[in-house]
Formats: C-alpha cells, structure tokens, sequence
C-alpha cells in the first residue's frame, strides 16, 4: 500500500512540474531569428540575409530596461521568429517585459490603411489597449504632454529612400521634440530599397514643407538610421538642438544590394516596381495625370482621359488608400510600367512624356503648387515649360548632387 502512495505521489508530482514547465514554454519571450540560438544554426551564403534593426532585440533590450517606452510604428514595424513569422514589434516588446507606455503613428495610421493626406485620429490598439497617438495632421510633432511619461522612444518604421515619403518628416519631429524634452530616441534600422541611388534636384530653403523638410536630393541613398543621424549631424533641428540617439544597425546589410520589402509600406506601394518607381512617378501628383491610384497597379502606371489613345487604358475606381481616386470611374489614356527594368536613377521621362503630349499645357500644373513642393524647387517646371531635355535638366543638379553626397558620407553605417 506503501509502495503504491509512493508511486501516486510520485505520479502527481511529475505531472504538476510538466504543468508548470509547459505553462513556462508559452510565456517565454519570442525567440528572433537574430538571437544566439538561431544565429549559430544559420549556415553562411554568399547573400546572407539581412538582420533588421528590430530583429537584433539582444543590441537593444538593456537600453529599454527599467524604462518607460514610446514607439513610433506602423505595418512594417515587425519582428521574425525563428520560423518566419511577423510579429508586431509593440508585441515583441511586450513579451519581454519592456513597460510599453504608447504608440505614435504616423501618415497612414498604425496599420498603415489609410489615405495618403487622410486624418490620422488617436485611439487604442485593440489587441493590447495601447493609446495610440495620432503624428499626422494638426499633430506632427509630439508634445511635451505626450512625452511626459515616457523615458526613451523607439522609432521603428520601413522608409523607401524618397525625400517626400514623410515618414522621414516625422523622424525629424520625433527627434525633435525628444530633444527638447532631454528623452533619448533609439532608431531600429532598415533597409531602403531605393538605397542605390542618389539624385535628383536639391530642395531650397523657401520650399521647406511636410513633403520635403531638408537640403537633401529626391532620392537621398540613406537608410533611416543614416538619415537620423545627419539630421542631428546637420543640426536641421528646431534651435539646432541634438537629439540623444542611437542607431541599432543592420547586419548584411549594403546599399546597392535589391531588397524587397516583406510588407509593403503603405496602401498605394503595393510591391517592389511601384517603390522603385515611386519618386520618379510622384510628381504627377502635382499635375492633372494619374498615377493609377484608384487600380491595383498604383505608382506603376500613368495616364489621363486627355491624353492620346494607346494600347494602354485604366479606369480608377475607389479602393484601399484611395477612397476618391483622381478621375474616379474616367478611363484615362495612358502607359503601363510594371514590367520596366530597376530603375537605377531618377527618371523624368514620364512627365515630359505627359506634358509633350498635353494639348493644352496650361492645366497641365495644379495651380496650389504642389509640383513645385515635390520638386523642391520652382526651376524644374521652368525647365519642363521651357522645353527643357531630361539631359539638360539633368545637368542642372549636378553641383547640388555632388556638394550632397560629400555630406552624405559622413554619416553612412555601410558600404
């Protein structure tokens, strides 16, 4: 009998420790593909894969120990688990204990579902009850209030390389008001898939605006984490004041290497060819052309009903991140890109195309001057009246390129 309360005992016992050690496995923080485990397994490639900043959590979880955190974040702001899987980062962080105290987002909200230009309202996450705070709007900058409880923040949000994609304007405000508040910014880099290139025209001072904030080209070839730190190294804050940062960098990582984007960084860059072609396209959001919002091949297609007829026709019709698309249910004449090579420059051939072929060249510029905003400058719609060729406009950026890129060096993580 003795021998069998034994065994019963024994029994019971052995039971409760594989319930609590099963209970331990599901709350154990989640495993990245960076983290030692994972990484001794990896077998070594001639194309290794790169390590984001958000994935390389063992470089920045002491900096968050015992702090109050903010996170500047959106879609894209993912980890991987050593299966491949995305896991957002707020719930990352959660998982390792970090005090997560808020989530600011930026143009196209925390999902990255919204409109470009749509108000951005605040509100609760309803998967963790965090507030989430609004940076686009009235709101770009946060406040003094908003930062009042917070010890460090976290910016984490996929860039495409393109002066007027205004995730880098919010950097800036970020850095900013952190600055101002003496609260120190940690920047998880990655990559730009446009990083290979360099150009454009420089933007001056006096067309200073959310879509274009600092003396930089069109394309500026930095990854956020560079660009955070010419920022502060240019001293473009408010008062010149610095921020306290620090860049968690990439592993692998090269800016002529291709990369394409896991998750596309917002409603109408759907895949690689639209992003690429993106800063040459965006222009003719400043004219009276489509550039195919409203389709499902947006910033790869152009065109307008008065343009001449070709092979090549489209109809916008509303849908995500294009609730009134420009020409709404108007079939527009036009040109189809997505099968072009990689672009490896800025390309104006499109909007000379399309102003060349405009009967009536008067209407071809919105009259709020838009274009001139995303040029940066008032000369290159002077050059396209003109009847500039692309080569000669081209030329005009020339001193202002390589005056950028010698500033530019200073501040590159990578080859």
């Amino acid at each position: 009998m003795t021998t069998f309360l034994n065994c019963f005992k024994n029994t019971i016992i052995l039971f409760v420790l594989v319930a609590i050690s099963c209970g331990k496995t599901q709350s154990n923080p989640i495993l990245l593909e960076s983290e030692p485990e994972i990484a001794l397994t990896k077998k070594d490639s001639s194309l290794p894969k790169i390590i984001t900043g958000a994935n390389r959590i063992y470089e920045y979880l002491p900096l968050l120990k015992n702090k109050r955190v903010g996170i500047v974040a959106n879609q894209t702001s993912v980890t991987t688990n050593k299966r491949g899987q995305f896991i957002h980062l707020v719930d990352t962080l959660l998982q390792h204990k970090i005090a997560v105290k808020k989530v600011f987002a930026p143009e196209h909200g925390f999902r990255g579902t919204a409109d470009a230009g749509e108000i951005i309202k605040n509100g609760i996450d309803t998967k963790t009850g965090l507030p989430i705070i609004s940076l686009y709007g009235a709101n770009k900058k946060p406040s003094l209030e908003q930062l009042e409880d917070l010890d460090l923040v976290i910016f984490d949000i996929q860039d495409v390389g393109a002066r007027f994609y205004t995730y880098i304007s919010s950097l800036h405000y970020v850095m900013e008001a952190c600055a101002e508040k003496g609260i120190p910014v940690v920047v998880l880099d990655r990559p730009n898939p446009n990083g290979h290139i360099v150009d454009g025209p420089i933007l001056e001072p006096e067309h200073h605006s959310f879509v274009g904030m600092h003396p930089i080209p069109v394309l500026h070839g930095l990854t956020i984490g560079e660009y955070a730190q010419m920022i502060n190294g240019e001293k473009w804050l408010k008062n010149e004041v610095s921020c306290k940062l620090t860049v968690i960098k990439m592993a692998y990582y090269k800016h002529e290497m291709p990369y394409s984007l896991p998750i596309k960084p917002s409603p109408n860059l759907p895949n690689d060819k639209a992003i690429n072609l993106y800063a040459s396209l965006c222009f003719f959001e400043g004219t009276n052309v489509s550039v195919g919002r409203g389709t499902n091949k947006q910033f790869q297609i152009y065109g307008a009903p008065f343009l001449p007829e070709t092979s090549f026709k489209f109809t916008p019709k509303p849908n995500e991140g294009a609730k009134y698309p420009k020409y709404e249910n108007e079939v527009c004449n036009g040109y189809d890109l997505s099968e072009e090579r990689r672009l490896e420059q800025l390309n104006l051939s499109y909007v000379l195309n399309a102003y060349n072929l405009s009967a009536d060249k008067t209407d071809f510029f919105l009259k709020n001057g838009f274009f001139t905003k995303l040029a940066g400058t008032k000369q290159l719609q002077n050059q396209i009246e003109a009847g500039n060729t692309e080569a000669i406009i081209r030329a005009s950026w020339q001193k202002g390129l390589e005056a950028f890129k010698q500033k530019r060096a200073k501040y590159l993580l990578y080859n």
